[in-house]
């Protein structure tokens, strides 16, 4: 109930003084950074990157053949990592998304599970919604992750053919009919016979980078590995 009263405050606060923590706009973040010192050090992360089966791997075994994945964080709902994403998402704070990919293309870059990416790709937006946010959150991640990992990111990579509902409060059998068939490769030539990194902001069910995977696993010789900035529970 404290949460629920506390988080228009927050909001309004974010608003107000946007150099706030984007995690728990209470303290300011170290400069250049989104996340305050003490959300740095409380935040859930995973460390999924340090191994290569991993919780996050094991949701896609026996549909999609990865060769790694993983997420920076867990998602807890009524948590701080919602709230982040939440900001980056609805409330037009791109630096979330900026900033968050480079730190964790950082940790991925020492990782010898995501040494062979050759092409980073976005999950995408339907263009009317794009349109309507102003942006593409997963591009925006997949941006910072470009820059620290040293490794390209495609925009058009994948295009998202059909505008459908949002998957949230969606059931998995939902959300896989609700993307079948939706997502169409943007640049054939430029995917084929890569390493392709698959980036989105949350994996729920895996319900929306299943739908991705099918369309760039049908490209000869090319390899898929994901990662998400959060990762929820199944």
């Amino acid at each position: 109930m404290l949460h629920e009263l506390l988080h228009p405050m927050q909001d309004l606060l974010s608003l107000m003084y946007p150099n706030l923590c984007a995690a728990c706009s209470e303290q300011a973040p170290p400069r250049q950074e989104v996340i305050c010192l003490r959300c740095q050090y409380k935040l859930p992360r995973t460390n999924f990157h340090q191994e290569k089966d991993n919780p996050f791997t094991e949701r896609f075994w026996g549909r999609v053949p990865l060769e790694s994945g993983a997420a920076l964080y867990h998602f807890v709902k009524g948590g701080r990592v919602q709230d982040l994403i939440h900001r980056l998402k609805y409330e037009g704070r791109r630096d979330i998304g900026t900033q968050l990919g480079k730190l964790y293309g950082a940790q991925l870059r020492e990782s010898p599970w995501f040494k062979g990416v050759e092409l980073i790709v976005p999950v995408p937006l339907h263009p009317a919604k794009e349109h309507r946010r102003g942006y593409n959150q997963s591009a925006l991640i997949a941006a910072g992750l470009s820059e620290t990992m040293g490794v390209p990111w495609l925009r058009q990579g994948l295009i998202r053919a059909a505008f459908t509902e949002t998957q949230t409060r969606k059931s998995r059998t939902e959300r896989i009919a609700n993307v079948a068939r939706v997502f169409q490769i943007g640049n054939a030539a430029k995917l084929l016979g890569k390493h392709i990194l698959l980036v989105d902001d949350v994996m729920t069910t895996g319900a929306t980078l299943d739908a991705c995977a099918e369309a760039i696993l049908e490209l000869p010789g090319t390899r898929l590995s994901m990662a998400t900035l959060a990762i929820a529970d199944a």
